[in-house]
């Protein structure tokens, strides 16, 4: 089992027609994703790697039972794509863009939300099901099917994490990459729950990093509500200090998001917190 995707999810990418659409687009396609339809203002009718491609989000869903869309649409059109997207009646948006207005976010999300949908991004590489569904930008030769759920805020950290779980033959039952600006559609606890409440899911990993309070959020949801084995990693330990560090989410601010306290949250929580990457596989073997 899986949370969010499988074998049978429906894809959508809207912006196909550009560089980075038509090029993830196949890659998605290539790994067994269903990757049914594609969405360019203007060029309804045409194909893109062999997908149709149609001049709206309802086309799509009506012609073709999309559910699921992927956007890479440039930051300005972003609030527009998820919007109709959501008003469409697609229930799973995934965002890759990054330099989304934070403002057009906020109204985005609301938006989806009110309408059903989740969201996952922006500014984000997806997620993965392996084996059945890869919707994003991520390398799915890393991945091995498993019972081990990965949440991370980082996407190439991800991807050093995954790569090390695979290697140690620790499969991934989903990997979601939530992104790393301040404000974004399903995060940390959203995901804590999905992955608690699937059965076939028995561990998890989350990849923090330093800025914001989510982590000490969900160390608190750890604490009340998850059952299941949960190994960290909180990167930028080792940042200076009054330095912006990578996300745009990364800020620290009147002594708050730091690494140091997230470590203490997550500890306290009874997660088990890993000084480095590599580390998470035996300290999640301990945990098994």
């Amino acid at each position: 089992m899986s949370i969010l995707i499988n074998k049978d999810t429906r894809v959508v990418v809207q912006g196909i027609t550009g560089r980075d659409g038509g090029f993830h687009a196949a890659k998605m396609k290539e790994y067994g994703t269903r990757v049914v339809a594609g969405v360019s203002p203007g060029k309804g009718g045409s194909f893109v790697s062999d997908i149709p491609v149609y001049n709206t989000v309802y086309d799509a869903v009506r012609k073709d039972g999309t559910d699921t869309s992927i956007i890479f649409v440039p930051p300005m059109f972003v609030k527009d794509a998820i919007m109709e997207a959501a008003d469409a009646g697609i229930k799973l948006i995934i965002c890759i863009t990054e330099g989304v207005p934070t403002l057009d976010i906020v109204a985005a999300r609301h938006y989806a939300f009110a309408q059903g949908a989740k969201i996952i991004g922006p500014n984000c590489p997806g997620l993965i099901t392996p084996g059945e569904s890869l919707i994003g930008i991520m390398p799915g030769n890393i991945f091995m099917p498993g019972r081990t759920g990965v949440i991370s805020r980082s996407g190439t950290l991800t991807y050093e994490v995954v790569y090390n779980l695979t290697s140690s033959g620790i499969g991934q039952s989903t990997a979601v990459g939530i992104g790393g600006d301040p404000v974004a559609g399903l995060y940390f606890i959203d995901l804590l729950q999905m992955f608690q409440d699937d059965p076939e899911t028995d561990s998890i990993v989350m990849m923090g990093e330093i800025g914001g309070d989510a982590e000490e959020r969900a160390a608190g949801f750890i604490k009340e509500r998850i059952t299941k084995p949960v190994v960290s990693f909180i990167a930028g330990q080792t940042a200076p200090p009054d330095k912006r560090m990578g996300h745009a989410g990364a800020i620290i601010s009147s002594g708050s998001g730091t690494a140091k306290e997230k470590v203490e949250a997550l500890i306290a929580a009874g997660a088990k917190v890993a000084k480095e990457p590599a580390e998470i596989p035996l300290l999640l073997k301990t945990m098994l």
